[in-house]
């Protein structure tokens, strides 16, 4: 186990006196962190106000009555979309089970969909409990892509893009499978990088998350009880001409407490094309990707089972 990298821990909180008014020094000094994180270590764990201990609490005790119903109720929630719908063993996870929701924009009824799918009787806490979690983790996303672009110091034009780049949300619900041996460690989920925008997690304080360092080790992240980990995506990592890190991550289990894990996934407007900024090339960086929608991105990495440097065999132009 690697230990010469720590993720960076950026705090959000107004209890902490922190004030993030959008072109403030404060929100200024902000961004400047964001960008080093991303270009550094691909990640950042953050700790915000936003998400009470109440709620989150909440939140972990749905998701293991979630998981606790009968397989057959579980099986219900069906799509054809791969990761959505309720998956279980699949090839890519075979130790766990998770439940993947496209949140749409246009429809404000998606969970309720969803839990009353789950529950005959209905559960309307738990469902206002994954509506509240899901938009206050895309209000934090959209404020961290807004810092991305004040930091890098683009036009106001480009404002755009944050809305773009975070259109809609996957919101995963995972439940990791504990090793026959407690003491033993298993991996639950192999090396890769999101294929998002941007992945916002937070776990039921069971560590399991890895991050794989520039020099080949791997170092636990430590999700605060009062935050999550922000991971950039490979559409990101793109759209940014590579100055930011995809960071790759794998999730290993241990000890006798299952690993219950919520995660909004950041993802682009259907159609949307993933161009880098002009304003990020130049003769000492010249363009590395070439303009790919995410839904031409996702169609190659899931008809191909690549995942290893899957952005620069898809889009790379050096």
């Amino acid at each position: 186990m690697g230990s010469e990298i720590e993720i960076p821990i950026l705090d959000f909180r107004k209890s902490s006196g922190v004030t993030l008014e959008e072109g403030g020094e404060g929100w200024k000094e902000m961004s400047k962190k964001v960008i080093e994180a991303f270009e550094n270590q691909g990640c950042f764990l953050i700790r915000c106000d936003e998400i009470s201990n109440d709620l989150r609490e909440r939140l972990f005790i749905g998701i293991k009555s979630l998981f606790d119903l009968p397989e057959e109720t579980k099986k219900k929630f069906f799509s054809t979309k791969p990761y959505r719908g309720y998956t279980s063993k699949s090839r890519v996870i075979p130790h766990s089970e998770s439940f993947g929701i496209d949140n749409s924009p246009k429809s404000d009824t998606t969970f309720q969909d969803f839990t009353n799918l789950m529950w005959s009787e209905e559960n309307p806490i738990f469902c206002e409990t994954l509506c509240s979690m899901t938009q206050k983790k895309r209000e934090l996303s959209l404020v961290i892509l807004k810092m991305i672009m004040d930091g890098l110091g683009l036009p106001k034009q480009y404002n755009l893009n944050v809305e773009d780049l975070d259109n809609y949300n996957d919101t995963r619900m995972t439940r990791y499978q504990l090793p026959e041996n407690s003491k033993n460690t298993e991996i639950a989920l192999t090396l890769h990088t999101d294929k998002c925008t941007l992945a916002l997690i937070c776990e039921n304080d069971v560590q399991g998350l890895q991050v794989l360092s520039k020099t080949g080790n791997y170092v636990d992240v430590k999700i605060p009880s009062d935050g999550f980990v922000v991971i950039c995506g490979d559409i990101l990592k793109a759209w940014s001409n590579g100055r930011f890190e995809a960071a790759p991550h794998r999730v290993v289990t241990r000890g006798d407490k299952e690993r219950l894990v919520f995660v909004v996934f950041a993802v682009p407007k259907e159609g949307m094309a993933i161009k880098v900024p002009s304003e990020l090339v130049n003769d000492e960086n010249p363009l590395r990707y070439r303009p790919f929608t995410y839904e031409e991105f996702l169609h190659y990495h899931y008809s191909t089972h690549t995942e290893k440097l899957a952005i620069e065999k898809f889009a790379g132009l050096i």
